[in-house]
């Protein structure tokens, strides 16, 4: 997983007043190198002291706290390019890991992963969440949950904690949605404890697309400045500037899918009218391809819109089309506000990339000429479970900042 190792100054100094928060910092700097290593590359207690300045007995000392928590775990020997005795390497333990958890309009997600990020379990229960009572939803969910974390048992892997994921603007410190639209729920506070039930680091809540561009980051991480769009029923943004996310005082920047693209057009779920998503969204690209959803799974309508496609029809080619025009204009207004150096599509706009890419490229040119380069526009290298990583690696972040919270 990409992190950056905490800003701690590497000293063993400290007064009595703030011994402990030296030590917590401190763990977090051993910690945080320790994850920063290439793959496959073990760091021993030795160069972690000559890489972070502490010495060589508080780094053992540290290195003993992690492990005792089950953060690291030793494995092997370890020269590379040290003189003497070869020492114990160090590594993330491969039998901690964390769950993300992802609630969307037409489908709930859960899965598990390394701490090293590797996904080891996942499932995907399509279900219509339009209007369903928040209880309902999170019900259903936590026992999506608990036949993960059993395989992830069955696996060897302990879940420590868990990130959930939604289609809306959150309040993470009261586990509350502020409003998402398309689920029809507006200040809903969710029990999130109940879905992962004793975990020590406990469930985290995160807008779906800020997950999923987090989860690019992650996968890309040479890839410092871009706009990520998530095509679903709705239509989200998570914008990485400077290799951080970007959500504004609020936390509501990068919500591309209501930027206004057609001012007379269909009202929106937002209450506005002409929103990207009265295009581009999923439903709207259905209901103008003349493909039906009541009553189907959005793989079973998805798949008939894959095929009306291939075989040349009319209205589905015009309706991804229109789409693809929709998020050009869109594109091209964002990218005329902050200066990204690329735009990542995906959710649906990477499946359809075939088809909408050109209308796309043709509208960024027609009205944001020479303000992103054609190659910069991308569809997602995280597929469909960018969003269960996001969140999954936001509480692997957070562990690696604060990873006091495991000790025992």
């Amino acid at each position: 997983m990409a992190s950056t190792a905490p800003a701690i100054a590497p000293s063993d100094a400290g007064t009595p007043g703030n011994m402990a928060d030296v030590r917590r910092n401190n763990l977090a700097l051993v910690l945080g190198r320790v994850v920063q290593s290439p793959a496959g590359f073990h760091l021993t207690r030795a160069q972690l002291a000559a890489a972070t300045g502490l010495t060589k007995a508080s780094v053992s000392s540290i290195v003993l706290d992690l492990l005792h928590a089950g953060i690291l775990r030793e494995v092997g020997l370890s020269r590379h390019g040290e003189r003497g005795r070869p020492g114990v390497g160090l590594e993330l333990n491969p039998s901690r890991g964390v769950m993300g958890m992802e609630i969307n309009v037409d489908y709930i997600a859960a899965g598990v992963t390394r701490l090293s990020g590797k996904l080891v379990a996942k499932e995907v229960l399509e279900r219509d969440n339009r209007d369903s009572a928040s209880d309902a939803v999170m019900s259903a969910l936590a026992g999506l949950a608990s036949g993960v974390r059993q395989a992830a048992s069955a696996l060897g892997i302990d879940v420590l904690g868990g990130g959930l994921a939604v289609p809306g603007l959150v309040e993470a410190g009261s586990s509350t949605v502020t409003v998402a639209p398309n689920l029809g729920w507006v200040d809903t506070k969710l029990d999130v404890a109940r879905l992962l039930p004793g975990v020590p680091l406990g469930v985290s809540l995160f807008n779906e697309a800020n997950a999923a561009a987090l989860a690019e980051l992650a996968q890309s991480p040479g890839r410092r400045d871009f706009l990520f769009i998530s095509g679903e029923v709705g239509v989200g943004g998570g914008l990485v500037l400077n290799s951080e996310l970007f959500t504004g005082p609020e936390g509501n920047a990068g919500e591309v899918g209501h930027i206004v693209v057609d001012p007379g057009g269909a009202p929106c779920s937002c209450g506005g009218t002409g929103c990207l998503e009265t295009v581009a969204g999923q439903d709207a690209i259905f209901s103008a391809a003349g493909i039906t959803v009541k009553g189907r799974t959005r793989t079973e309508s998805m798949a008939d819109l894959l095929g009306a496609l291939a075989a040349g029809s009319p209205a589905a080619l015009s309706a991804v089309q229109r789409a693809g025009r929709a998020l050009g204009v869109a594109v091209a207004s964002a990218s005329r506000v902050v200066n990204v150096r690329a735009v990542v599509l995906g959710g649906h706009f990477a499946v359809l990339d075939r088809w909408l890419h050109g209308p796309l490229l043709e509208s960024l040119a027609k009205y944001a000429p020479g303000a992103l380069s054609p190659e910069h526009v991308i569809t997602s290298s995280v597929g469909d479970a960018g969003a269960l990583l996001g969140a999954a690696g936001s509480v692997v972040r957070a562990l690696v900042e604060a990873p006091h919270r495991l000790q025992a």
